[in-house]
């Protein structure tokens, strides 16, 4: 047995982390290794917590350590706005902009017929339950500007035409660009000047 076995599979772990590659996590180990009471440990504990606690809101597929997020359960967030996206990085990155007082609901992707993702595999069905039940007036669709984000939107309209105010983030947003790369004022600049599908 190596005497570096555990820390090599660690720095294998890590380089599976997005963002980290083989060299970038070997200096994130090491760094850890070097700092072990004031990282290491605190970090290890913490990911034992997280890794025990946290689950997927069941109304809107936000990440917490509650079977309903704060987010769902705050009285101030009741508006009867929307904001549709595509995942929980998404609704982070909105969240950081500060600019948005509603609620959200999480797809858990977006449709695409090369990867055999229909309306079934994202939390789609669960987004038109909410609607009536919810008193919702308006549904923003914040997805990203790709070919996949568009036909999803596409199809969530046409799912609810007629039923709410259907706007979609607006100047900003590159074509292409996805929502977790983008900084806030773009984000903010984008909400405020959203448009009806």
């Amino acid at each position: 047995m190596s005497s570096t076995q555990d820390i090599d599979a660690l720095i294998e772990l890590m380089a599976k982390l997005p963002g980290l590659g083989p060299r970038s996590a070997r200096r994130a180990v090491l760094h850890l290794i070097r700092k072990r009471s004031l990282l290491l440990m605190p970090l290890a504990d913490t990911l034992r917590t997280v890794a025990e606690t946290a689950r997927e809101c069941l109304n809107c597929g936000n990440v917490g350590t509650t079977d309903i997020c704060d987010i769902c359960t705050s009285e101030k967030r009741a508006t009867g706005e929307l904001c549709v996206v595509s995942d929980v990085a998404d609704l982070w990155a909105m969240e950081r902009s500060g600019v948005f007082k509603g609620r959200y609901h999480v797809l858990g992707g977006t449709l695409s017929a090369l990867d055999a993702i229909g309306p079934e595999e994202l939390r789609i069905p669960r987004l038109l339950d909410r609607i009536p039940s919810e008193n919702i007036t308006e549904v923003i669709l914040a997805l990203s500007a790709t070919i996949d984000g568009l036909t999803t939107a596409h199809y969530i309209a046409d799912q609810l035409e007629g039923q709410v105010r259907l706007t979609s983030l607006a100047q900003g947003v590159p074509v292409g660009g996805e929502l977790d790369y983008l900084d806030d004022g773009t984000i903010t600049a984008a909400m405020r000047a959203r448009t009806t599908l």
